[in-house]
């Protein structure tokens, strides 16, 4: 990150370091899917940690396992769990296809391993934190209530990376639907497959539509609760999962690019965001020391307006798209 090597006051210099640093880190995120699916198709694994390539690989063919038990439930195959985990590794291959589908889990190892890393490194409970005791304790029975379901998500979600599970009913709305549309893909040469993933299809959908999943509450959790900023963007109160959730929001940023944003490689971007999301100089330093203990941020960098930090980062979300 150039910028650390800058001691400068001048707002114009930290700019154009932020830029060139910018461009470095879209390099990273710009090759990240493509590598990830090579070292998933094979046992390389020099680029990202091992236990992220594990857990990723076992997400995949956890949701494979149940796609393809739901069309055993639905053709009538009477042990249906077993018949899935014969048929499902060549559906994980084409599940892990998906460049989004692939960003999303990858993003939840990571965000899990971070939730990790803090919690031995500076206590930060992964599941319960201040902000959500607050919302729990809030005299809004229904903000009260989410917060219990929040509570309750998140131990499911840890308990659930861990096991390199991936439940269905927790993937984003579009990403679901594109799962399923997967699953047709999957047996389309076959009528009796086409017939059970149709009705696998329906029940599945039924019962995504009537579940709230953990990213659903987070979202409304930072939403309704009415804090700060400051109290949304601090790791300490906050913790991982509501810190990135209000990282996201409040920059304008699609959650899986907030959990980027903790990377090494992405540091610039992290500075970026932060801003753009309107946290002070102090919140800012607090966040680096946190996530980047040995990073020294530049003085003039709390000079960046959070509108001209926004636009940086839209203009690189632009170029992005170009690509």
């Amino acid at each position: 990150m150039a910028l650390t090597a800058h001691t400068g006051t001048d707002s114009g210099v930290i700019e154009t370091l932020l830029r060139d640093d910018l461009f470095h880190a879209d390099q990273a995120m710009l090759h990240m899917a493509p590598i990830l699916q090579h070292l998933l198709r094979n046992d390389d694994s020099s680029i990202f940690s091992d236990e992220i390539i594990a857990r990723v690989r076992g997400m995949f063919a956890d949701i494979a396992r149940q796609l393809v038990q739901a069309m055993g439930e639905a053709a009538g195959h009477v042990d249906a769990g077993a018949w899935a985990r014969e048929a499902g590794p060549g559906l994980a291959e084409m599940l892990a296809s998906n460049q989004a589908l692939l960003t999303h889990v990858h993003m939840l190892a990571v965000e899990w391993q971070l939730a990790e890393k803090l919690q031995g490194r500076q206590g930060i409970d992964p599941v319960l934190t201040p902000l959500l005791q607050d919302l729990i304790a809030s005299p809004d029975p229904d903000l009260a209530a989410r917060g219990m379901n929040l509570l309750a998500a998140q131990a499911r979600f840890g308990q659930a990376i861990r096991r390199m599970q991936m439940p269905l009913t927790e993937l984003p709305g579009e990403l679901h639907a594109a799962t399923l549309a997967m699953m047709r893909a999957y047996v389309a040469d076959d009528p009796s497959g086409v017939a059970a993933a149709e009705l696998a299809e329906m029940s599945l959908h039924k019962a995504r539509a009537g579940a709230a999943s953990r990213i659903d509450l987070l979202s409304y959790a930072i939403s309704a609760s009415g804090a700060r900023s400051s109290a949304t963007l601090s790791l300490q109160n906050a913790g991982v999962a509501l810190f990135l959730t209000a990282l996201g929001l409040g920059a304008g940023l699609e959650r899986e690019t907030a959990v980027m944003c903790t990377t090494e490689s992405q540091m610039p971007r992290l500075a970026l965001s932060l801003a753009a999301a309107g946290i002070d100089r102090d919140g800012l330093v607090e966040t680096f020391a946190a996530l980047h203990p040995d990073i020294a941020l530049p003085p003039a960098l709390e000079d960046l307006h959070p509108d001209r930090a926004a636009a940086m980062l839209a203009s690189s979300q632009a170029a992005d798209a170009r690509r």
